[in-house]
C-alpha cells in the first residue's frame, strides 16, 4: 500500500471511530468536505501542517496518521 493510502485509511478509522462524517471532520479541520474524502481515497498527498490539523480534530497524533 502507497503512503497515501495508508494514511488515508487512517485518518478514515479515526473519523469514523468517532462516528463523524467525512463533512463534520471537515469542518473541525477547517477543510472543504472533498479535499478530506480525497485525502481518505488516497488521492491527496496532505502536507505536515495538513496532517497537524487532522490529528488536532481527531485527538490523535500525527504519528498515529502515518503509522
Amino acid at each position: 500500500m502507497n503512503i497515501r493510502k495508508h494514511v488515508g485509511a487512517n485518518v478514515r478509522h479515526f473519523r469514523e471511530q468517532k462516528g463523524w462524517s467525512q463533512e463534520e471532520l471537515a469542518d473541525r479541520a477547517d477543510f472543504h468536505r472533498t479535499y478530506v474524502s480525497g485525502i481518505e481515497r488516497g488521492i491527496r498527498n496532505p502536507t505536515l501542517t495538513v496532517l497537524k490539523r487532522l490529528s488536532d480534530a481527531l485527538e490523535c497524533s500525527m504519528a498515529d496518521l502515518v503509522s
